[in-house]
């Protein structure tokens, strides 16, 4: 109940503060400015792929904790670092990756965690992802998002797709990914989810709102055969987690699937599969730790 409530209340902040997608969308597409320039020569070359951790909306880098210290218990970590990104997308690495890191983790913590320009996402992400690259000549990177946090990864992957030289993306996980809109009246139609959605065997969904058919570049940009992706939905009842519906979630398949090299979707039930409870069930820890470090 307190998880739908913050949610509730992060609308409000979106709806009264005016951020909308929609509003953005209208302006010119432009390149997106970056606040992090290439390095022809990386500080350090480590041969390593760090596992980038998103949070959701109105959330941080707290948010990712659990999971971030199962995968310590667990001995398949032994670094941890954050990367702070201000409002202005200007990143600041908090600790240090060592030169004996095994499959070190990077807790991504947003300042502005209401932003609905997705575009913006996209360039957060691919701020933190150069800041890596030219500290530590980071040739791959994993990336896990919950909720809000999913749109990061895809918009990375939308407007980094053409450039040969930034990271490849080895494994993606999403976590109660809202990819075809939330059923809320109070949000964007751009990111609202379409009435009645549902998605066929192969994830495609019946309706779309415009974000998606931007993500549906996607289906030829995505990695060619290179990345693994595992979709991790909860259902509480009535194909839900509480907050999104299963359907968003699942048309994830969509818009990877045909230039993936893997993806598979596991479901997760119980009172403990609701929304903001997926971060700390003990089944989505395992099931993160197994897909990207043991698999």
């Amino acid at each position: 109940m307190k998880n739908k409530l913050v949610f509730v209340l992060a609308l409000l902040v979106i709806v009264l503060t005016g951020c909308t997608t929609q509003d953005k969308s209208n302006q010119a597409d432009a390149a997106p400015k970056y606040y992090v320039e290439k390095r022809q020569t990386p500080k350090t070359n480590l041969n390593v792929i760090p596992t980038l951790f998103f949070h959701g909306g109105l959330s941080n880098y707290k948010g990712e904790e659990n999971m971030v210290k199962a995968a310590q218990k667990a001995g398949v970590t032994n670094s941890i670092i954050r990367a702070n990104v201000d409002a202005n997308g200007k990143v600041k690495l908090i600790g240090t990756i060592s030169k004996n890191a095994i499959n070190p983790i990077v807790e991504v913590n947003y300042r502005n965690n209401v932003q609905l320009d997705f575009k913006e996402h996209g360039r957060y992400a691919r701020n933190v992802v150069q800041t890596l690259q030219n500290e530590y000549g980071i040739k791959k990177v994993n990336m896990v998002g919950h909720s809000l946090g999913n749109i990061s990864i895809m918009y990375y992957l939308l407007q980094t797709a053409h450039d040969p030289e930034m990271p490849k993306l080895n494994k993606q996980v999403s976590i109660g990914g809202h990819f075809d809109g939330l059923d809320f009246k109070q949000l964007p139609i751009a990111i609202r989810q379409p009435s009645n959605l549902h998605v066929d065997a192969e994830g495609k969904p019946n309706k779309t709102n415009s974000t998606y058919r931007e993500m549906m570049k996607l289906r030829t940009l995505y990695p060619n055969k290179q990345t693994s992706v595992l979709n991790i939905i909860g259902n509480i009842g009535g194909n839900s987690d509480g907050i999104v519906k299963n359907a968003s979630s699942l048309s994830l398949e969509y818009l990877v699937e045909p230039m993936a090299k893997s993806y598979r979707v596991v479901k997760i039930v119980g009172k403990n599969a609701e929304h903001g409870q997926l971060t700390y069930n003990k089944q989505v820890e395992k099931e993160i730790i197994k897909f990207l470090w043991l698999q």
